[in-house]
């Protein structure tokens, strides 16, 4: 006898849901990051840690630091 879709056997089993994964905006371009591996690396300013979606906004972060978060995340028209 063949089994049905619907016996135990045969359904998914399912992991715990563990939360999401806690992201911070990168303060060039507004991308959400994953803070556990940010592909742009980091940077820390004025004692706090910043994350980016590319080098390409880490770096413009570090010509000015202060400039960049008074001016708030701009659109930068990237995938990260």
């Amino acid at each position: 006898m063949r089994a049905n879709a619907s016996t135990p056997e045969n359904k998914m089993k399912l992991l715990p849901f563990r939360g999401k994964t806690k992201t911070e905006k990168d303060p060039i371009c507004g991308m959400d990051v994953n803070v556990a591996k940010p592909p742009g690396g980091t940077a820390e300013h004025g004692g706090k840690t910043y994350y980016f979606c590319s080098p390409g906004c880490r770096v413009a972060f570090q010509k000015d630091p202060a400039g960049a978060l008074k001016k708030g995340p701009q659109e930068m028209g990237h995938g990260g």
